[in-house]
């Protein structure tokens, strides 16, 4: 018991509590911009029905940069824009434009890979029949990806988990900015191990819920 004495379990909720809220509203700004740029990047690729090599050269080069750039140095480097955009680059809601924009591009990437492992016979017969590229597109190319779409939600889903913990380095709120604040600055071992749990609990309960929606959309 004396292990869990000193635990502050209010502020352990309330950073739980904004945890899920900065993942939930990172995941579908991610969701509603990385889902069309995967798409983009699918169509203007080489071979691909919208083919434009210029084009897509550059929207990859962007992504890339923006894919490459470690996350803390993200968060720092986007604290002017962020106070712009969000009023402040602290708290929950200081948090979210460089969530966003470190896990839009990466998803962005998964969803076309995603796209092309699709097999191309399915684009060409629906081609056939007279489809445009939006039917091909939400008649085809999505529904046979979604295992593999669904699997990169999982995958981005977790990557925004760690980025929630970092982004409490420049008090971003949630389990990170509490570990930080009670288990690095107070030395306080037990908050920092509470931490730790919830976050691994969350990103099990992520990865199991993933998994079942792979099944369930896999064609057997």
């Amino acid at each position: 018991m004396d292990f869990v004495a000193n635990i502050p379990w209010a502020e352990i909720g309330e950073a739980s509590l904004d945890t899920l809220l900065m993942l939930g509203i990172s995941m579908s700004f991610t969701l509603v911009l990385g889902l069309p740029l995967g798409i983009l990047l699918f169509l203007t690729g080489r071979r691909q029905l919208l083919e434009h090599m210029a084009f897509y050269n550059v929207l990859s080069f962007a992504v890339n940069i923006l894919r490459s750039v470690p996350f803390i140095i993200l968060l720092i480097l986007m604290m002017p824009l962020t106070e712009i955009i969000a009023g402040t680059s602290l708290g929950v809601q200081g948090s979210i434009p460089p969530l966003v924009a470190g896990a839009a591009p990466f998803f962005a990437r998964l969803v076309e890979t995603a796209l092309r492992e699709v097999d191309r016979g399915i684009i060409e017969a629906t081609q056939a029949m007279g489809a445009t590229t939006r039917q091909i597109v939400l008649g085809a190319l999505i529904p046979e990806a979604l295992p593999g779409i669904a699997a990169a939600v999982t995958v981005t889903a977790i990557a925004l988990v760690s980025y929630t913990a970092m982004s409490g380095i420049i008090g971003g709120g949630g389990l990170g900015d509490l570990a930080i604040r009670y288990g690095y600055h107070r030395h306080q071992n037990d908050v920092m191990a509470i931490t730790v749990i919830l976050l691994l609990l969350l990103v099990q309960t992520l990865q199991m819920s993933g998994d079942k929606l792979v099944l369930r959309f896999t064609r057997r």
